[in-house]
């Protein structure tokens, strides 16, 4: 098994790989019991949403950690991937902006992805 932060490193990679927007990766496990990180990026359109849904779906899956479930799929501006410690957000620049979940969640400490995304 997997440890949260190593599901959340494999995951913003995956984003990354596929081109994601302004990855952020947020350490919530202080404050919630909803999940241990948040990350949160941007896609350029419902097709990129699509691209990164399956990309991460596949890598995660393969490595033995599928999503617990995915929501929103059919709408297109905002897919949740739930896995259980983690939980990916997917947006479209304005729905992102729209809910601007980095504001309501302003105070959990921000991980640096810099070094992930480097390798």
């Amino acid at each position: 098994m997997m440890t949260p932060a190593e599901i959340a490193e494999k995951i913003v990679k995956a984003l990354d790989d596929k081109q994601a927007k302004d990855i952020k990766m947020l350490k919530t496990e202080k404050l919630t019991i909803l999940a241990d990180y948040f990350i949160i990026c941007t896609a350029s359109s419902s097709t990129h949403i699509k691209t990164l849904t399956g990309e991460v779906d596949k890598v995660m899956s393969e490595a033995g950690e599928p999503p617990q479930r995915i929501e929103g799929y059919r709408t297109g501006g905002w897919v949740l991937l739930d896995f259980a410690s983690v939980v990916v957000h997917l947006f479209l620049e304005e729905v992102r902006e729209f809910y601007g979940l980095e504001r309501l969640w302003s105070d959990v400490e921000e991980i640096d992805v810099s070094g992930i995304l480097a390798q």
